[in-house]
């Protein structure tokens, strides 16, 4: 662990009592990085209390609230750990801490390197604006790095049930994050001042306006949120199949997965006959619902086959394809009832460690297991699925965590669709963090959500992001509900990325100017 410390360490002939009375100074600040930190993790789903997180964020801010790098680096990752080491449990569920500690370690560390800017940053006037920008900063690099990165701890993930859920359709997901830390911080920069003596009427406001701005643009966005149905609507059903068996060979026993989902949309068929569903015009199936590949197993073909003619609707069937090149896809075939196979997505943002291995040969030097990554090659565009008068925009599992590739996918769409496997994650929050991202971008891109999964949790969302309806853990089932569809974009699709890099800018700007100033202060002669 990185102890935090604001001085260099002490020489080995200091004695242990003074050594001790030097670290009881830093116990306090580094249990409330803890405690900030395990408040911003209760505030993700599958809990609702996201007003936990700006609480979180205010107790980080008051521990960095002036500073040295070196020791907001150190408060940083402690924070890192309350948050990250609960939040990713999952990735470890089925192959125990080798993945998930590592992981979370080094996603803590690269959330130091933004808390180290913020504590130079906290020296200037109207800080917590800084801070908040830098906070956004730091999200950015980590959604790009390391191995392709990895945005899924984003803190606006964990406010579909939040005030700050409308600021989606304006600035996306960074725009969120900006909102819910200028609230914490403003609010550890008021509470701060109350406690230090600092009670002048305009110091007071100023600070009250960094919690309450924020709160204000969120009711603000609200009216922005649309979710009238401007080309119709469309009589959705998921299909969620479920699995032999959770964990990593899930897909063990061959067309299994397959069979179940076939089995559950005969079923539905049939409940269509009796009256008791409306009969779907678009069916979605998981990721990996077929286990084996159809176009090169004819019976596995001819299994859903049938079930599209029996239900009589094209389904978007999840299937792991094989190339001419040996090397597997993770695919989405769009097939129409007595035609088969008529277009096809492939998921372009691959989950490294899962379906690819960053440096197998590496990581090999430590153990086998990197072997059980996959070799799957990567799509190199998005696809908009026409199913009756729907278009149906893809994003497959991991890539809903991504903005821009969320945001290329939804061009041209009425609807989006998120197929997804959490099998092997057993009954973690994993699936339930997921969802959130789900309601999230249906706010974010204005459009209905169908969240289709091999074990659960699958969903059906409207566009302001609320859950019609959603299955359990490892149970068959099928949603069916008529949505929306839309056509509008959202000022978030509108502007894109811009609001993000803006942000970006300002933050490193004032990180830049907050260390000049200090250079410059340690150049002047001393009194």
């Amino acid at each position: 662990m990185i102890a935090p410390t604001e001085a260099d360490a002490e020489p080995a002939d200091v004695p242990a009592p003074r050594r001790r009375d030097r670290l009881r100074p830093m116990l306090v600040p580094a249990l409330l990085s803890v405690l900030g930190g395990v408040l911003a993790y209760l505030a993700e789903p599958p809990r609702t209390v996201w007003w936990l997180a700006p609480i979180g964020l205010a107790l980080l801010g008051w521990v960095l609230r002036g500073r040295r790098a070196k020791a907001g680096f150190g408060y940083g990752f402690l924070f890192g750990l309350g948050y990250l080491v609960p939040l990713l449990a999952w990735t470890g569920v089925f192959v125990g801490p080798v993945a998930w500690l590592p992981l979370s370690a080094v996603c803590a560390l690269l959330l130091a390197l933004a808390c180290a800017a913020i504590s130079v940053v906290s020296k200037l006037p109207a800080w917590p604006l800084w801070a908040a920008l830098l906070w956004v900063a730091g999200e950015t690099f980590r959604a790009v790095f390391p191995f392709g990165g990895f945005p899924w701890p984003k803190l606006a993930f964990g406010q579909p049930e939040g005030i700050y859920l409308p600021l989606a359709a304006v600035g996306g997901t960074p725009l969120i994050a900006f909102a819910v830390t200028l609230t914490g911080f403003g609010l550890a920069a008021f509470v701060r001042g109350l406690a230090d003596g600092e009670r002048t009427v305009g110091m007071l406001v100023a600070r009250a306006l960094a919690v309450m701005i924020p709160v204000a643009a969120a009711f603000a966005s609200a009216p922005l949120v649309g979710t009238d149905a401007q080309a119709g609507t469309v009589t959705v059903a998921a299909v969620q199949g479920n699995v032999p068996r959770a964990g990593l060979d899930f897909n063990a026993q061959r067309r299994a997965v397959l069979d179940n989902h076939v089995r559950r949309t005969e079923q539905l068929a049939a409940d269509v006959k009796a009256g008791r569903v409306p009969k779907p015009d678009i069916v979605i199936w998981p990721e990996n619902s077929s286990d084996i590949d159809p176009l090169r197993n004819p019976d596995a073909y001819s299994e859903i086959n049938q079930a599209a003619i029996d239900v009589g609707a094209p389904i978007a069937v999840g299937a792991v394809l094989v190339g001419d090149d040996g090397n597997p896809r993770n695919t989405v075939l769009l097939w129409e009832p007595g035609k088969g196979p008529v277009d096809r997505y492939t998921k372009r943002q691959l989950q490294p460690f899962g379906e690819t291995m960053p440096m197998r040969s590496f990581f090999r030097l430590f153990t086998s297991a990197v072997d059980r990554a996959g070799n799957f090659v990567a799509g190199d565009k998005p696809v908009v699925f026409t199913m009756g008068n729907a278009r149906v925009a893809l994003d497959t599992c991991y890539e809903v965590a991504f903005d821009g590739v969320v945001r290329d996918s939804i061009a041209g769409s009425t609807i989006l669709a998120v197929p997804t496997n959490n099998a092997t994650f057993g009954r973690t929050e994993m699936t339930y963090q997921q969802l959130a991202m789900d309601r999230v971008r249906a706010v974010e891109h204005g459009r209905a959500v169908v969240v289709a999964a091999t074990s659960g949790v699958s969903a059906l969302v409207r566009p302001d992001g609320s859950v019609i309806e959603q299955t359990e853990l490892f149970t068959p089932a099928a949603l069916v509900e008529r949505l929306p569809l839309r056509t509008a974009t959202t000022l978030s699709d509108r502007l894109g990325a811009t609001p993000e890099w803006v942000m970006d800018a300002a933050g490193l700007l004032a990180l830049a100017a907050a260390v000049a100033l200090g250079r410059r202060r340690s150049a002047s002669p001393q009194e």
